[in-house]
């Protein structure tokens, strides 16, 4: 049975918020098939009346019992009881349901191909205060599938970036660039283009580490060293990737109209050029895994959270890609 299952994410932040939201929308109706939530029923309850959304909530025990969208209805699987339903403030005993939530979502993606993960913002920093090797869904859905490597994309009608690292300090980030890792992320980002986004030729800018690309090895050596000789060994397997391009050229009107993603050496490199361009209508994708799983753009945005000012653009991009995604 094909449906997509929704982890919300933090309890305290925006994330039950988006879907209530969504659900209320002729957009809910719109999909072909169901989407089912996971979490604590009771929270959707608090949080539908503190963004003042009257909605009818259906706890299902079968996801393979989740009946098409109605607008106004959410369908409710739980894992586990949320321990605190406070609004805008992140609460410690709250981890544990996060994250199996979370796991609950891979495993069943592992199991059916033809179920799909969307996920909300997550508080990292409250993750990690119950499981310290928590770095992020990226790295913890590699982890959870057994996966050799893993890419995170980042995708908007305007844009698509691609990161060779991810969730790592700015410091570490030269020690993380070897051949082998960007050999093996521009492989995933091309095949990827191909299988899931139905281009023939995928063409892929990358990005240089150092400001102007290294200057042919005079401002750092990752470039020369590194980046080139692997692209050399990319471009005799005939994939159409650029060698590095300076990061501060690199999104001008030229090169956005002929680049279908970009691959990008670390996080913020490429991130605040995509949210400036698109923030709410950009989706997160995880790719070189063997589940489909999108995300929302944004983070658990306490300070807005069960006031009803969360824009659900994100979501509903999220939500129609991945129904997108599953053949």
């Amino acid at each position: 049975m094909k449906k997509i299952i929704y982890s919300h994410g933090e309890p305290a932040g925006i994330g039950p918020d988006i879907i209530i939201k969504l659900s209320k929308t002729k957009i809910w109706e719109k999909f072909k098939i169901p989407v089912i939530a996971i979490g604590d029923k009771n929270l959707f309850r608090e949080r539908a009346l503190s963004v003042k959304k009257k909605i009818k909530i259906i706890e299902i025990d079968d996801l393979n019992k989740a009946k098409k969208n109605k607008i106004g209805v959410i369908q409710i699987y739980k894992v586990l009881d949320c321990n605190n339903f406070s609004v805008g403030k992140i609460n410690d005993s709250n981890a544990r349901y996060v994250l199996d939530n979370l796991n609950f979502c891979i495993k069943e993606s592992l199991l059916n191909k033809n179920t799909a993960l969307v996920t909300g913002p997550i508080s990292k920093e409250n993750i990690i205060s119950f499981d310290k090797s928590f770095t992020g869904h990226t790295e913890h859905i590699k982890k959870m599938t057994n996966s050799d490597d893993v890419l995170m994309m980042l995708a908007s009608e305007k844009l698509r970036v691609a990161l060779a690292t991810t969730h790592v300090a700015l410091k570490d980030v030269p020690k993380k660039i070897n051949q082998k890792l960007i050999i093996n992320k521009i492989k995933i980002l091309n095949s990827e283009l191909k299988n899931k986004f139905g281009l023939k030729n995928p063409k892929i800018k990358v990005l240089g580490l150092n400001p102007h690309a290294g200057e042919n090895g005079k401002i750092g050596s990752e470039e020369k060293n590194i980046l080139i000789p692997a692209i050399k060994k990319l471009r005799k397997e005939k994939i159409d990737v650029s060698f590095p391009i300076s990061a501060d050229t690199a999104f001008s009107k030229k090169y956005l109209n002929e680049t279908d993603a970009y691959l990008g050496m670390y996080h913020d490199q490429v991130l605040p050029v995509l949210k400036a361009l698109s923030f709410g209508k950009s989706i997160n994708i995880t790719l070189g895994v063997p589940i489909i799983r999108t995300s929302v753009d944004h983070g658990v945005a306490l300070d807005i959270a069960g006031t009803d000012r969360s824009d659900i653009s994100s979501l509903k991009l999220a939500m129609e890609s991945a129904e997108n995604l599953i053949k």
